[in-house]
């Protein structure tokens, strides 16, 4: 190792200690001096004492390295329990910070210097968040915190021992990914239920609109429809977060594709922009006028979709519309192709979307697998009016049918252009 190599490793270490220290610093801001056991100047020097430790170990013996990992612990450890005794503040996260500062300081000239700043980066998000985690912890409810345990299980338990290849005559359904598939879905749509429950009340119809599309658009429609027909001096509000759903739709669609199948994504990326900007555009008309607090706050009762009976089920339907898009597209041709397209689009695109980028290629020609995804968003889109309409009554229908109308006109001369 070579001077320049020496000192930069060097300064990789104190900047680690720094970064944790920052953090720790902050946190204990309003302490006054000497009445802490550690804070910046501490973190930092403990950060440069693992990085030296490290190097004398190089030309030593590890036994040094380990020495002065025991030696700072117990210093570590002595002063943080006479300062816990005498402020009665039990808790163990500074001395597992200030290990961790130790050994990725020592990592860092010993190892990859970017994994260790990786990991300090890491360690400082998770003791910055220490409010938000503690609130999140007692928000969450047991049904949500057990869905994500069984799943989590399901995940890692599971999943290895599937088979990873194809299990039925047409050579379509491969359990292993079938699962992934659903387990992807579920993670998007759990991302939306969570940001409901957090911001859904607080931040008014747009941030609910947003949060409600990753988890479900229709069932978000729903609910804005239902609020439509109880309270119609909002109306055009509920129509505007519709509208709003619908953009995040057609988001999830773009990046489910190209999370499975890159190459489909300049197939169906303009035609879904044409249809995107012609429904933000009206949802953000209708959006711009301000309403008042009451109004402002919609309360969409979505279901966990992280449930497992509700992964499950998104699994048979990938598996179902996998294996009829095999066995229409060898004998019904693209028509029938389309058709399943548009049926199954009517609730749900995901199912949909998916299969498609599984097939896409393989069992389907490209072309028509994007053809497929962009006929399913027009349908779900065209469906989603309908239910504003049946469920919201005649206002909210009209408002987001005719902006429907205009955003699948949109899709389909973006689709005649490029083709």
């Amino acid at each position: 190792m070579d001077q320049e190599e020496l000192f930069r490793r060097l300064a990789v270490a104190l900047a680690i200690g720094l970064l944790v220290g920052l953090e720790r610093g902050w946190q204990t801001r309003e302490e006054h001096d000497h009445q802490r056991t550690a804070g910046l100047r501490t973190f930092a020097l403990t950060g440069l004492l693992g990085g030296i430790c490290g190097l004398i170990s190089i030309v030593t013996s590890p036994i040094v390295l380990a020495a002065g990992l025991i030696a700072f612990t117990a210093a570590l450890v002595t002063f943080s329990f006479l300062e816990a005794t005498a402020e009665k503040n039990f808790s163990v996260t500074g001395v597992v910070a200030g290990i961790l500062t130790f050994v990725l300081g020592a990592y860092a000239t010993l190892g990859n210097e970017s994994v260790a700043v990786a990991a300090a980066v890491a360690m400082a998000i998770l003791l910055a968040l220490r409010e938000p985690l503690h609130s999140w912890v007692r928000n969450v409810t047991w049904p949500e915190m057990r869905s994500v345990l069984v799943l989590l299980a399901m995940s890692f338990l599971l999943l290895p021992i599937l088979p990873n290849r194809p299990v039925d005559p047409w050579q379509v359904l491969n359990p292993a990914q079938i699962w992934l598939l659903a387990i992807l879905i579920a993670a998007v749509s759990f991302a939306g239920y969570i940001a409901v429950r957090v911001f859904g009340d607080e931040k008014g119809i747009a941030v609910a609109a947003i949060a409600g599309g990753l988890a479900s658009s229709t069932a978000t429609t729903l609910s804005f429809a239902r609020l439509a027909r109880e309270h119609p001096e909002n109306t055009s509000l509920l129509a505007g977060g519709t509208l709003l759903a619908g953009v995040t739709m057609l988001a999830r669609i773009v990046v489910l594709t190209g999370v499975l199948k890159a190459e489909l994504v300049p197939e169906i990326l303009w035609p879904v922009l044409a249809a995107a900007a012609v429904l933000l555009a009206g949802a953000g008309i209708l959006l711009w006028k301000k309403a008042d607090t009451a109004s402002e706050r919609a309360r969409l009762q979505i279901r966990n979709p992280f449930d497992l009976g509700t992964v499950l089920q998104l699994a048979g339907g990938i598996a179902v519309i996998l294996l009829v898009a095999k066995v229409v597209a060898s004998r019904a041709g693209n028509a029938g192709l389309f058709l399943l397209a548009a049926v199954s689009a009517i609730a749900d695109v995901d199912a949909l979307t998916l299969s498609m980028a599984r097939l896409a290629g393989q069992q389907v020609a490209a072309g028509d697998a994007a053809t497929a995804i962009l006929i399913a968003a027009s349908v779900n889109t065209a469906s989603k009016a309908a239910i504003a309409a049946f469920v919201g009554g005649r206002r909210i229908g009209t408002i987001v049918g005719g902006a429907s109308v205009v955003a699948i006109a949109a899709l389909a001369a973006a689709i005649l252009l490029q083709r």
